[in-house]
């Protein structure tokens, strides 16, 4: 047998590791993808761009769900596991505001899908969502979930930092912020990620998954963040459990 039979046996488990994967979580990006499988990450993203390129994996916004050849794996149309980005983009219209779901990985905050579009813009992640959950709401809402020791175990690891003139200025201020948000209730900022945006998220957990799904909306439009979370906690209340998780009857 030729020495790289057992190479190229690897790779294809490998790769079909990554589309169970991908299959399982609907919409997920190549790093958490890597973490969850225990495959390198140089070779995640080479196994991911030739998976994408034949048409098995679609690459949007830094994300990987399946493609439209998955399908003639199984001769059927796949289902449930592509739904979550679709009410992502349901809710983008809805709300009339760019969308993120956001969730708890291993005490890691991590993006991982969004809805945008040209006219809707999401934020620019000028540094990274997964280190400065204290400044966006989406992680706000997320650590909002976690009790007090929790809490300070992912800031000891990413402690608070002063990303605007308007971040919260230290870990005590922020613990007392997340222990005063009711259960359930949205959570916002305004320009403490970056200046000249607002956002809000809601809380959401499903089988145990620790997530949270926001909005960001311009400053110019900041009379519209509390009325429109309120919009999206009802959206989710109502259909978003039921039909993206399937979970209800």
């Amino acid at each position: 047998m030729p020495p790289t039979a057992p190479t190229l046996i690897g790779s294809v488990r490998r790769a079909l590791l990554l589309l169970e994967t991908v299959a399982e979580h609907g919409e997920i990006t190549a790093k958490r993808l890597s973490r969850m499988t225990g495959i390198p990450l140089a070779t995640t993203y080479h196994l991911l761009r030739t998976l994408a390129h034949d048409g098995y994996l679609h690459h949007e916004h830094g994300a990987y769900r399946l493609g439209t050849s998955v399908p003639r794996l199984a001769g059927q149309r796949h289902g449930p596991a592509t739904r979550l980005p679709d009410w992502l983009r349901v809710l983008r219209d809805e709300l009339t505001a760019p969308v993120y779901y956001g969730v708890l990985d291993g005490g890691e905050v991590e993006l991982v899908a969004y809805a945008d579009s040209p006219d809707l813009p999401a934020i620019e992640e000028w540094t990274p969502f997964a280190t400065s959950a204290h400044a966006h709401a989406v992680g706000q809402c997320l650590l909002a979930q976690l009790d007090a020791d929790a809490r300070r175990g992912y800031l000891a690891h990413h402690p608070v930092t002063r990303l605007t003139p308007r971040t919260v200025r230290d870990e005590e201020a922020l613990m007392r912020r997340l222990a005063a948000v009711r259960r359930g209730a949205p959570v916002h900022e305004i320009e403490e990620y970056v200046l000249g945006t607002v956002c809000a998220a809601v809380p959401l957990t499903v089988g145990g998954v620790v997530s949270a799904v926001g909005f960001s909306l311009p400053l110019a439009e900041r009379s519209r963040l509390r009325p429109t979370a309120r919009l999206l906690r009802q959206r989710l209340e109502r259909t978003l459990v039921a039909q993206a998780f399937a979970v209800m009857p």
